[in-house]
């Protein structure tokens, strides 16, 4: 398999989705990818025991990209040999009433993960920049006091909205949540194919929306309401990475390596000894359970 340095995916400037790969060729067969894929998510719910035990960190894991990039199944894959306990998964759809009434981050702050667990976000905060950048009569549903029409959602309003998810990942970063942003980079010609395919297959068509081939129209602005996004908001302690997803196992890979190899730099993460009375008593502890 090809040897990968998986920094060159972390955002440190400014990117062109335009000009970024959607495909990742590990010169392999695709049985050997899963094959490597089964080690790493070993090793990785394992470290994630070492998390739970440590309880001083959390990680958060967020998901973003076009419908049909692969979010689901990835989360599936890669944390399939997680102790259940261990990690939390959130599918963030349209606000609730109730969420609106809030602000717009509430939601994700009341779901970020507790203390040595790992929290997915699939889709994430980062809607409130995306969806709505594209679609900006949805934050006339937030009732801001100071939006009262479209023309109030001006690149202040953007900016603004930057700076304030950058507040909040820098808050969460320095109280111990370990930050991952994953950006899932589809090409326009493979959703297409997985549209088909999920019209093609009856246990995948449930998921067809044709709301799916109306945001195609408009895949241009979507990939730059991407781009300013990740532009504005890859930090040190809050990266985005760029994940080509145009194949769904290297993906997977690719993001399971990531996490293996940028987690275990942690070396503060590890079993707490036993406590003092524990060591003491141990061999007597020992001898009292054989004498059962």
């Amino acid at each position: 398999m090809r040897s990968i340095d998986h920094s060159k995916f972390r955002v440190v400037e400014d990117i062109r989705l335009s000009k970024t790969e959607t495909y990742l060729d590990l010169n392999t067969s695709e049985k050997n990818i899963i094959k490597e894929l089964e080690k790493i998510r070993k090793d990785l719910g394992e470290w994630q025991d070492k998390l739970y035990a440590h309880g001083k960190y959390s990680v958060l894991i967020c998901l973003q990209g076009m419908d049909t990039s692969g979010k689901d199944s990835l989360i599936r894959e890669v944390f399939k040999d997680f102790n259940s306990r261990g990690v939390v998964v959130h599918s963030f759809k349209s606000p609730s009433t109730n969420e609106l009434r809030h602000d717009y981050l509430w939601r994700h702050y009341v779901a970020l993960p507790e203390r040595g667990k790992f929290g997915v976000f699939n889709r994430t905060h980062y809607e409130n920049v995306l969806v709505t950048r594209v679609h900006p009569e949805y934050i006339l549903n937030e009732n801001l006091p100071h939006v009262n029409s479209i023309k109030d959602i001006d690149e202040n309003f953007w900016q603004t909205r930057f700076r304030e998810i950058r507040d909040f990942e820098r808050h969460i970063s320095e109280n111990g949540t370990i930050i991952f942003k994953f950006f899932l980079h589809l090409s326009k010609e493979e959703q297409k194919h997985r549209l088909l395919r999920r019209l093609d297959k009856p246990n995948k068509i449930w998921k067809f929306s044709p709301g799916d081939l109306k945001e195609r129209k408009i895949w241009s602005q979507y990939q730059l309401s991407y781009q300013e996004a990740i532009n504005n908001t890859s930090t040190e302690k809050a990266p985005w990475y760029i994940i080509p997803a145009d194949s769904k196992p290297s993906a997977r890979y690719l993001v399971a390596k990531i996490l293996l190899e940028e987690l275990t730099n942690y070396e503060d993460v590890k079993e707490p000894p036993p406590s003092p009375e524990v060591k003491k008593n141990m061999d007597e502890y020992r001898e009292q359970l054989k004498k059962e």
